[in-house]
């Protein structure tokens, strides 16, 4: 009776004083969670909410003049739709520097920036689905300045951690490190270059080169997410995660703008993706329809009985690559395509570097189809079950780190020493690297490259050395073609260990632009029956 009396007299102790006593020689007292967690909202005093009433009054009293702003979002995945609008129309926004992993499409995602003619140079890796920003570069009235996907995730989250810069093995060797990249043409029409990027200091450890990079700060970040509580806790959904928390972490101000709005004490702990200390203000994102960019569905088309002639044994050879318990990274195109032939018994997962480890199939039908879900081609996928989704410096960091077993990527032109050119034709393509350094630049990666022997006119597109910018230096493993297979040796070259039917070493000897050498005795046919 007297414990009762004493554990009332301590719950009322509790209440009116809002503090916590440890007492030797009691035994434990619980209260339901609802009660505690009531008393304990009352007790911590939270500052303010930091919601505000729209994207107009989170931009009240900024000058963004010439600011840098840092934006989340990969293709329209993620976009922060409702506050780009708002900056493109802000009266002080002219002259901004924008960092974002792509350069959205016309009319979306940084599109609408470009076409309200507010940015003066873009910070990007992709920027090949928008004809308007193609079209300013080469004009002369933009200055691009095309960056490995990975390398400004990282960045960014290098400015929010405190790092003022940090060593990367991405591009070393090719153009991107030793400098020349056009960022701004003259605007006479001529296409003379006016600005070109600058060397980057480079660095030797363990034998390896290494690009050192800058933090990158901005001024203001704008991002994107699926709940967010009044005090700026964040959770995000599927692959619409990408950037959006590096983003966050690197801007002096932040504002977000979510799709739901909780009140704080609302969400698990262990549920929050970003803690609200990077986050100054929150807004309600605009009720409008998420933007499918690429709908893709599952059909005959996306199955191994839709594709014929060389491509399909350039897949069928490629998926002989995949060894069970793989992580694997595929490219667009023909890489993708080779997991239509993943061998009886093989299970492998599959990633896409914007965000998700466990690729599942494209979505059956429309209705299945998720603007969350996206892959690096910015295609409708699903998720298998046991996949993750993380951020897009988490899933370079993997990339980086040399945890994926195996990346198989297309190609421009490979060289006999495991050179590989496959993101811009000067003058001609601009697209950008996106991923595609980051993942053969990993110390000890695997790298296959799938591609077509000859271009179009017949030219050989594996020489003695690429005359194409490089992608990577001394990356290559193996090249798969049509007509055969190349193992690539850095200090020896090529070998020729696989043979199509019908094809001889007289054959692909006028197909190569540079010698090789033959695997001694017979040499083995690549595998062109159908499998399944």
């Amino acid at each position: 009776m007297k414990d009762i009396l004493f554990e009332k007299k301590l719950q009322h102790l509790l209440r009116e004083k809002n503090i916590m006593i440890r007492l030797r020689h009691c035994r434990p007292i619980s209260f339901p969670f609802s009660h505690f967690r009531r008393h304990l909202s009352l007790s911590s005093k939270l500052p303010e909410s930091k919601v505000v009433s729209s994207a107009k009054e989170a931009l009240k009293g900024l000058d963004l003049n010439g600011a840098t702003v840092c934006v989340g979002g990969f293709g329209l995945g993620g976009s922060p739709e409702t506050l780009l609008q708002e900056v493109s129309r802000h009266k002080t926004a002219k002259n901004l520097t924008v960092a974002a992993l792509t350069g959205g499409t016309d009319g979306g995602g940084i599109g609408l920036l470009l076409e309200a003619g507010v940015v003066k140079r873009l910070i990007s890796s992709y920027v090949g689905e928008n004809k308007f920003l193609e079209d300013s570069f080469f004009g002369g009235r933009l200055e691009v300045e095309l960056t490995p996907q990975g390398t400004l995730a990282a960045r960014m989250k290098a400015a929010g951690a405190g790092f003022p810069a940090f060593f990367t093995p991405t591009g070393a060797g090719t153009v991107y490190a030793k400098g020349g990249i056009p960022i701004k043409f003259k605007e006479d029409g001529s296409h003379t270059v006016e600005i070109e990027s600058e060397p980057r200091p480079t660095q030797h450890f363990g034998g390896h080169e290494y690009v050192m990079e800058y933090a990158l700060k901005g001024d203001l970040a704008l991002v994107r997410a699926a709940i967010a509580d009044t005090r700026g806790n964040l959770i995000f959904r599927g692959t619409a995660q990408n950037a959006n928390p590096d983003a966050a972490m690197a801007g002096r101000i932040t504002i977000v703008e979510a799709e739901e709005i909780v009140d704080a004490g609302e969400l698990d702990p262990n549920d929050i993706h970003l803690p609200g200390v990077y986050v100054n203000k929150v807004i309600q994102a605009s009720r409008e329809a998420k933007v499918i960019e690429r709908l893709r569905l599952q059909s005959k088309e996306s199955s191994k009985n839709g594709v014929g002639g060389d491509r399909a044994r350039i897949m069928r050879r490629a998926a002989k690559e995949f060894k069970d318990g793989m992580y694997v990274n595929l490219g667009i195109g023909m890489p993708t395509m080779s997991s239509n032939y993943i061998p009886d018994g093989v299970k492998i997962e599959l990633q896409a570097e914007n965000g998700l480890m466990g690729i599942g199939p494209y979505p059956a039908t429309e209705k299945d189809a998720d603007a969350d879900y996206i892959n690096a081609g910015k295609e409708t996928i699903t998720a298998m079950p046991g996949a993750s989704c993380f951020s897009s410096s988490e899933s370079f960091n993997m990339i980086r780190g040399g945890h994926i077993d195996l990346t198989i990527l297309g190609g421009l032109q490979c060289s006999q020493n495991g050179d590989l050119a496959s993101w811009i034709v000067p003058g001609k393509l601009l697209k950008g690297m996106g991923g595609a350094m980051d993942l053969v630049g990993a110390p000890g990666s695997r790298v296959v490259v799938t591609m077509d022997h000859t271009a179009k006119d017949g030219s050989p597109k594996i020489l003695d050395s690429c005359s194409l910018p490089l992608t990577g230096h001394n990356v290559v493993n193996r090249i798969i073609t049509e007509m055969c297979v190349f193992d690539v040796d850095v200090e020896d070259g090529l070998t020729l260990v696989e043979i199509a039917p019908g094809v001889t070493v007289d054959d692909v000897e006028k197909a190569t632009g540079c010698s090789f050498s033959v695997v001694p005795g017979r040499i083995p046919l690549m595998d062109d029956e159908e499998q399944g």
